[in-house]
């Protein structure tokens, strides 16, 4: 058996390496791990995506499955780093953890990385840039010809921020930490006052006013999705419409294709909150057998990682009057599949502030707050996260300070000794969720001569899992799954006929083994089997014939067998 890979947690690798890495995996166990590329970014570079399961015991598209991706953001590096730790973590602990065992021997797990190759590769390029997503340009293709365009202008490898002496600034030094920027207080004057910028050459520059350039790559992937899609005027780097970019078809595909995906997780960065659905709706317009499901896996997840979890229509708006919709409301609302989205790395709580509403804070908090951040800094980071400001010759705006938080390299990823740390939070929510999952299984078949030739034939099924097979009560309500799917195949002999039964019928929905209310309800339980189904042919044919026998669940799998006539 060839040995593991040894990934390192603490860097990034580029595309090929990536590559390298995921084929290492295939070739170390084959039979646990294969690699197919689901489509190509739009410079041409594979997405690719991760089969885990036991194929000794079935295919991976007749297992109930979970999907879990990273990287849609260019640099939100950190998200590709959670799903390679969870990859390894599976793989090293087969046959060796009785639930790693359990669950690749009865389910699959879909796993993409990186499904934004190009961002993550200008991120992770000799000399870096942080665009939000796509390097397609958009919405437009022309240059700038004006403006502030961002820029590492002194070479140190960093975009940070430029200070400027200005008696109209809105920013001044701390008085005892004058390393830190605060805000000016209303009706303050006579003071010493700093307007600030992003560190970046103007284009243009008339000596009065500075405009910030847009990314040229105006794209955000993650707004791109069907699901609540709306045009640029309404939701910046949309697209020019749903699934315009090939990313997205790419994962649109490959889940529409494969029903048999009952939840996903998308990670991204940074605020160290789990999010989840709806963005559009408050919670008393969910099912509320759906709101409930929520609430307890994200319990489980909150008792797992540390991590808060949080509605995106109540707790996690860019602005109070603004809808954000993205990959959740598509899997959640078109497919009807749980899913949450996951914001890994707080340098807040590493820096220990707390008790803060989460987009509430970037927009404002108190000073201390920043003064607690800037002793991490200096304490955890080797005085990186917030680098002291040093003088500069700007060629276009004269004397300048170059300095402050270095958000891409410390905020929007952790530093390196963190990474596995904050990975290593997720695998046993992710195990709970995809354990909970709905699982067909073959309860019993059945054979009885009802006379000469002729023969009753039953086929029964159970769904073994948590969650009932349909998963979300938004998927049936979307038409998204079907009841039981039932067939039997005859053999091509003019002796063998169906009496009665079809080839192919559809049965009940089946419902998980979670109970529907406690031991204490007042009303009881009606259906308690309602987590069974039963098929029912008669065939006439020879004694001895062997039939097979097929029933499937989108998302609870599929089971197949044969009986013989005797």
């Amino acid at each position: 058996m060839t040995a593991l890979p040894t990934p390192r947690f603490d860097e990034f690798p580029r595309h090929e390496a990536l590559t390298e890495l995921l084929m290492a995996y295939v070739q170390a166990r084959p039979n646990l791990v294969s690699v197919r590329s689901i489509g190509r970014s739009h410079e041409g570079r594979d997405i690719w995506a991760v089969i885990i399961t036991n194929t000794a015991t079935g295919a991976d598209v007749d297992k109930p499955a979970f999907w879990l991706d990273g990287n849609i953001h260019a640099a939100e590096l950190t998200a590709c780093t959670a799903c390679l730790y969870y990859l390894h973590h599976l793989v090293s602990h087969y046959g060796q953890d009785a639930q790693v065992t359990r669950l690749l021997d009865t389910r699959t797990i879909y796993l993409v990385p990186r499904l934004n190759p190009d961002g993550a590769e200008l991120a992770l390029a000799d000399r870096p840039r942080h665009i939000r997503s796509s390097t397609r340009p958009y919405p437009y293709d022309e240059p700038p010809v004006e403006g502030l365009t961002l820029e590492d202008i002194d070479g140190d490898g960093r975009i940070l921020t430029m200070r400027v002496r200005d008696p109209h600034g809105g920013f001044k030094k701390h008085p005892q930490e004058p390393r830190l920027m605060v805000p000016r207080e209303p009706g303050e004057f006579g003071g010493e006052y700093y307007r600030l910028m992003p560190e970046g050459l103007v284009l243009n520059h008339d000596g009065l006013t500075i405009k910030v350039n847009k990314d040229v790559e105006g794209l955000d992937l993650n707004r791109n999705f069907p699901a609540g899609w709306r045009q640029e005027f309404e939701q910046p780097g949309a697209g020019p419409y749903p699934a315009s970019e090939p990313e997205v078809r790419a994962m649109m595909d490959f889940m529409v294709s494969h029903p048999n995906i009952g939840a996903a997780i998308s990670f991204h960065t940074y605020s160290g909150v789990i999010l989840r659905p709806c963005s559009t709706r408050s919670d008393d317009d969910m099912p509320p057998e759906d709101l409930w499901a929520y609430q307890r896996f994200s319990a489980l997840g909150e008792k797992h990682t540390g991590y808060p979890v949080v509605s995106i229509w109540h707790e996690f708006k860019y602005h109070p009057k603004e809808v954000v919709t993205g990959t959740q409301d598509w899997v959640y609302e078109h497919l009807g599949a749980l899913f949450w989205v996951v914001e890994l790395w707080s340098p807040n709580k590493e820096a220990g502030v707390s008790g803060y509403k989460w987009i509430d804070w970037f927009r404002d908090h108190p000073v201390e707050d920043d003064l607690k951040l800037l002793k991490w800094s200096d304490e955890a980071c080797n005085g990186q996260a917030h680098v002291d400001w040093k003088p500069f010759l700007h060629p276009q705006l004269g004397e300048v300070e170059i300095g402050g938080w270095d958000k891409m390299n410390y905020w929007r990823n952790p530093p390196p000794h963190l990474r596995e740390r904050e990975a290593a939070r997720f695998p046993a929510w992710m195990m709970q969720i995809a354990l909970s999952l709905p699982k067909l299984e073959l309860l019993r078949t059945e054979v009885r001569a009802l006379g000469p030739d002729t023969w009753r034939v039953r086929l029964a099924v159970a769904n073994s899992g948590w969650l009932p097979a349909y998963v979300t009560k938004q998927a049936l309500n979307r038409k998204q799954v079907r009841g039981v799917m039932f067939e039997i195949f005859l053999p091509e002999d003019p002796a063998v006929s169906l009496v009665s039964g079809k080839p192919r019928m559809e049965g009940p929905q089946l419902e998980g083994h979670a109970p529907q209310q406690s031991q204490l309800s007042f009303l009881p339980e009606l259906d308690i089997t309602g987590d069974r189904a039963v098929a029912e042919w008669v065939v006439r044919a020879p004694q001895g014939t062997r039939l097979q026998l097929v029933a499937s669940a989108e998302r609870a799998g599929t089971v197949r067998t044969e009986v013989t006539l005797d």
